[in-house]
């Protein structure tokens, strides 16, 4: 198929990603078309298939992208350390990464429902990844007996979901700054591992 004259791939594919992104947090998956998104980039509704071959694919590479960019991100970060560091660590790395990226963190959780079940197994596999390498300090934590967890995977589940409500609530403008909310839960995510 050939290229809309003028186009460019390096240029135009990001931007039909980020468009879609955009439109699918606002108005939800289902209620967007090929057309509106095209239309927010400014091309052809026929040309955004140069660039994904369907919606559905679009949205399981955005979803995807998130997970990997996100088990990536904490697997060069993840600190050398004991247990509570490496806990306190991944608190303030969660919040961090998750609230500069609200859009992608909104569709990552919200339409995992209208994934195809063969691109939902992927999702949830990486899901699980990331929900693993949580799971290894808080074991590591009980092990060392810094922390009282008796149901690391569900507690691994539990926390992520708490640290992730930060995306629905915080504002650049509020009253706490980053850094003060990430220092509130860690205080709350160290309690609830020491009691």
């Amino acid at each position: 198929m050939a290229r809309t004259q003028g186009s460019h791939s390096d240029i135009t594919g990001p931007r039909v990603r980020d468009a879609a992104l955009r439109l699918f947090a606002r108005h939800g998956y289902a209620a967007v078309s090929m057309r509106q998104i095209a239309a927010a980039v400014g091309v052809q509704a026929g040309a955004l298939y140069n660039y994904t071959p369907d919606k559905q694919t679009l949205l399981f590479d955005l979803m995807r992208g998130h997970m990997e960019d996100l088990l990536a991100a904490w697997d060069a970060a993840e600190p050398q350390g004991d247990a509570m560091a490496t806990l306190e660590a991944f608190t303030r790395f969660h919040i961090r990464f998750n609230t500069s990226r609200a859009d992608a963190v909104f569709v990552s959780y919200m339409e995992l429902r209208n994934l195809e079940p063969e691109n939902f197994a992927v999702i949830e596999g990486l899901r699980r990844d990331y929900e693993t390498r949580l799971e290894v300090v808080l074991r590591r934590g009980g092990e060392a007996g810094v922390m009282v967890v008796t149901e690391p995977r569900i507690a691994s589940m539990a926390l992520i979901a708490m640290l992730t409500g930060v995306n629905t609530w915080y504002r650049a403008e509020g009253r706490l700054s980053l850094d003060e909310v990430e220092a509130v839960y860690w205080d709350m995510v160290r309690r609830s591992v020491t009691g």
